[in-house]
């Protein structure tokens, strides 16, 4: 089960990768990653999703290394 939503009022891009309970998560400047009890990736929020992604498709054009702040 994967969803993909995109919020345009806050610039959130959420990435569902299960539907197992989110037990916590873990914030990397924009990514938050949420996790079930075991461990596992549940859900990814990217946080001004629209500067992520222009950022990182053009470090990929230009075969760069994608660093996140």
């Amino acid at each position: 089960m994967r969803k993909i939503k995109y919020s345009k009022d806050v610039d959130i891009l959420l990435i569902e990768l299960s539907d197992k309970p989110i037990d916590y998560a873990e914030e990397e400047g924009q990514l938050i990653i949420h996790f079930s009890k075991e461990g596992e990736p549940v859900l990814i929020e990217i946080l001004d999703a629209k500067d992520f992604i222009i950022n990182s498709l053009s470090s990929l054009l230009k075969e760069e290394e994608v660093i996140i702040p």
